[in-house]
């Protein structure tokens, strides 16, 4: 905790450092199954990950109701599902249940409690801050909102901007080469996750 005098905000990336995605195949396989639809784990595994490489470096798109639409219409023809794409959006939604990581939420809490000003920067559509919300934090800023996914530095300006901290105050800490890169291109001082084992 004694590094942490010379900071006044922390910055942390959702996905991989504060979330994590419940493994969504069993119930993907079974919304395939119930529109007749049989594919093994493997086969929806893969597509899911097309879906993934697809949503990542386009999260900040707008509309979010064409960007879900393109990103089912991604999974389905991977998985070779020649179903109705507006129809599937709903259970493929539902599918994505995300939980907090071991000791996120208490490193969170011990970061709040030291006092330093805290945000959730992530690449992340405009749903981030009901994905975020058992988080205490000051502000939460998705590519979406800042219009840009890291590592371009506007997301974490934005932050910064409503955190009211300059950026040689700030640390961000998240698991991507892209959350460093963007994190220093912002003049900021960046550590990588785990948050629970960098603030006991």
């Amino acid at each position: 905790m004694g590094r942490l005098s010379e900071l006044d905000a922390v910055t942390i990336d959702a996905y991989g450092t504060l979330v994590t995605l419940v493994d969504p195949v069993p119930a993907l396989q079974a919304a395939l199954a119930a529109r007749c639809v049989e594919r093994n784990a493997e086969q929806v595994g893969a597509a899911f990950r097309a879906e993934a490489a697809y949503y990542t470096p386009r999260s900040h798109e707008r509309p979010l109701e064409d960007l879900r639409r393109r990103c089912v219409a991604v999974f389905l023809e991977a998985a070779g599902a020649a179903l109705d794409v507006n129809e599937f959006v709903g259970p493929y939604i539902e599918a994505l249940v995300f939980e907090p990581l071991p000791g996120a939420v208490e490193a969170v809490r011990r970061l709040r409690a030291h006092g330093v000003a805290l945000a959730v920067v992530s690449n992340w559509d405009e749903t981030l801050p009901e994905r975020m919300a058992i988080f205490d934090v000051d502000a939460i800023v998705s590519s979406s909102e800042a219009g840009a996914p890291k590592p371009d530095p506007a997301i974490f300006r934005l932050a910064l901007e409503r955190l009211g901290v300059p950026p040689e105050r700030a640390l961000h800490v998240g698991d991507s080469p892209a959350d460093e890169e963007g994190a220093r291109a912002a003049g900021m001082r960046f550590a990588p996750a785990p948050l629970s084992e960098l603030f006991r």
